[in-house]
């Protein structure tokens, strides 16, 4: 990443061979560091700034191995290597914690997030479950409401309405009943008269709208003609007389007694 890194390093050696270590090499510890320093500079250039921090246990290993292979002709063994303190620029280390609090918002914020989705769907949810049960209920209750209060109420209303009809129509057929229908049926015209270009500023009426007596006689004139029609289909329904035995004519008589004598 082009960043200069400062790194504090503690190197452990045993001499294994002193022989070696004095004529094989002019100072063996001054070998042995810097053979630490250009390994570690090579181990770093291998990773990112991100993965120093996080991979010191594998550049300790790596390090160990380089040094021992390269000091066994010096008689000098590396028994550990361990990375003390990395410094970071200042600029590159206040970066660095901007990232990391960045990505900590970024969590929060992601986490935030979910729990609103969570949150919302749990109220859609249980709003959705809730408009079922009501429904549910509704639909119960008419059903109910049906089966019983409202379905009395249209029979007793048909009931009281067939009622009706048949006093009406005993009432027609009683004397002076025609007299009656046409003062009825003259009562409803007046009233619907009355009412006339109240709801409403545009009309359509007969020509002869004043006139009350044929109106009346209109409609009297529908209702004998039912009346006709029912007659009629009334007595086609209904069975043939018998026929009474005529008495005998002139023309047998006279021929029955001239037989006679």
């Amino acid at each position: 990443d082009n960043v200069t890194l400062q790194i504090d390093g503690v190197l452990y050696l045993r001499v294994m061979d002193p022989y070696k270590a004095s004529y094989g090499v002019e100072d063996p510890e001054y070998a042995v560091t810097q053979l630490a320093q250009t390994t570690m500079r090579s181990e770093l250039g291998k990773l990112s700034l991100d993965r120093v921090f996080r991979e010191r246990e594998s550049l300790n290993a790596n390090i160990v191995d380089a040094i021992n292979q390269a000091s066994d002709c010096w008689g000098i063994r590396c028994l550990r290597y361990e990375i003390k303190d990395i410094h970071v620029p200042p600029r590159v280390k206040e970066s660095m914690q901007m990232q990391v609090e960045a990505e900590r918002r970024k969590r929060a914020t992601v986490l935030e997030s979910e729990g609103t989705r969570e949150s919302a769907i749990n109220v859609a949810e249980g709003q959705k479950q809730a408009q079922i049960l009501a429904s549910e209920a509704e639909k119960a209750e008419q059903i109910n409401k049906a089966a019983g209060r409202e379905a009395n109420a249209m029979l007793v209303k048909a009931r009281a309405k067939a009622e009706a009809i048949q006093l009406l129509a005993a009432a027609l057929a009683q004397q002076h009943g025609s007299a009656a229908a046409s003062l009825s049926v003259a009562e409803q015209y007046v009233n619907a008269f009355s009412k006339l270009a109240k709801d409403s500023n545009t009309l359509l009426l007969p020509s002869n709208t004043g006139d009350v007596t044929n109106m009346v006689a209109q409609a009297l004139a529908i209702y004998t003609t039912l009346t006709k029609q029912q007659t009629v289909k009334t007595q086609d329904e209904a069975p043939p007389a018998c026929e009474e035995p005529q008495p005998p004519t002139t023309e047998v008589l006279k021929a029955e007694q001239a037989g006679s004598s």
